[in-house]
């Protein structure tokens, strides 16, 4: 069944990770992707592994489903034909420098010229304005600048990156709705245009808590390990063979019972929530020679209706999760000489028009003749142009 962007078609200039992750949520909502890579090179390919039979996972990922173009766009034909290609195509999605897209011809005032229902989306760490908006920026660069990284990790240890590119990820998601909310207004409008989304503004709008207390409190926050700054318990405590992740105590004195401390229920220092929270530090190791007493298994079980409990897994516990089968989180796709590689699949489950994600990355210009001859270039002038360096073809075949 088509997906729910079924008909709609993004030409992709996409690369690293912010960019690739947004159009792939699109890519996955069905719709067509037209990923433009270098002609003669694949150095987005030969990224950051692990690889597998020649295979770079990461490349493979966050590419699923999208076709593959090869051109070289510091040459005039080049820029020629994707002029001729945007009035064909819905989306446009890039993640270059500010300034990059519009020195090689291809800006938006330039495109939209050509399509005025263009949606052109640009990714990029400071956005297209702001005295940030020249320089360059990454996922740790984002993490840094946003303050993210100024809360996370444990109190009195030393700043902590979060575990995966969120400053990239973020910036991908947020594009991706910012080219859904385009789309949706373009119906009524019948006009395109520019989706300008910054990586380090998507952090600021995720830090919506810590943004709200510095703002109007005060308060500066800090990194606090596992726990959450206003509700206790509510962390990662460890037990007899692991860590049992903790929320939403419903009953306290319920709670004491049940881990055999009825005398933390009569201390004033943890009789209400906000109290317990002022005083986390002293409760706290309390609670965890509490928890080692018993597995984490025993304390689910044991916990059931009086608070929200589940391991704490590693990623390959967490791959085995039966919960992750049934929503069919993980995708098994085809890989070309790697036989079949998994991958994250997407989150979004719709009844009627379900995503799909089964078609694995092409291989590099795959699909550039296809595309060519679908804006009117013949064999010959293909042949020509692949001759001379302008696109590449599979396996350089002419």
């Amino acid at each position: 069944m088509p997906g729910p962007l079924d008909g709609i078609r993004v030409l992709d200039f996409t690369w690293a990770l912010a960019g690739p992750y947004g159009s792939m949520i699109l890519t996955d909502l069905g719709a067509e992707t037209i990923k433009v890579e270098p002609a003669g090179i694949d150095w987005q390919r030969r990224g950051p592994g692990p690889y597998v039979d020649g295979i770079s996972t990461y490349f493979f990922s966050v590419n699923r489903g999208k076709k593959s173009l090869a051109l070289d766009l510091k040459t005039p034909e080049a820029v020629a034909i994707i002029h001729d290609l945007v009035p064909t195509v819905d989306v446009l999605a890039e993640n270059f420098s500010p300034g990059t897209m519009t020195r090689l011809g291809l800006g938006y005032d330039a495109l939209s010229a050509r399509n005025p229902c263009l949606i052109y989306a640009s990714t990029s760490g400071f956005g297209h304005t702001g005295p940030y908006s020249s320089r360059g920026a990454v996922d740790v660069i984002v993490q840094g600048i946003s303050g993210l990284m100024s809360i996370t990790g444990h109190p009195g240890g030393p700043p902590a990156r979060a575990g995966y590119s969120i400053g990239d990820m973020a910036g991908g998601m947020y594009t991706a709705i910012g080219v859904l909310a385009a789309l949706h207004e373009r119906q009524a409008s019948g006009k395109g245009q520019h989706v300008d989304v910054a990586m380090l503004d998507s952090q600021v709008a995720l830090l919506e808590n810590a943004v709200v207390r510095a703002a109007n409190t005060g308060e500066t926050p800090g990194p606090i390990g596992t726990r959450h700054p206003l509700v206790t318990p509510f962390q990662a405590l460890p037990t007899a063979d692991g860590h049992l992740v903790l929320a939403g105590v419903k009953d306290w004195q319920l709670f004491c019972a049940k881990i055999d401390r009825l005398d933390l229920f009569d201390d004033p220092r943890f009789e209400t929530n906000a109290l317990r929270t002022e005083h986390h530090a002293e409760l706290e190791p309390l609670l965890e020679a509490a928890f080692r007493k018993r597995t984490t298994t025993e304390w689910e079980r044991e916990l059931e209706g009086v608070c929200i409990a589940a391991p704490l897994n590693d990623v390959p516990a967490m791959l085995a999760d039966p919960q992750i089968a049934a929503r069919e989180m993980v995708a098994e796709l085809p890989a070309g000489q790697a036989g079949t590689l998994k991958v994250s699949s997407t989150p979004v489950k719709l009844s009627r028009t379900p995503p799909s994600v089964t078609r694995g990355a092409s291989e590099p210009a795959q699909h550039t003749r296809e595309i060519l001859q679908a804006i009117g270039r013949t064999d010959e002038e293909i042949t020509r142009l692949a001759e001379s360096g302008v696109i590449s073809l599979p396996d350089d075949a002419s």
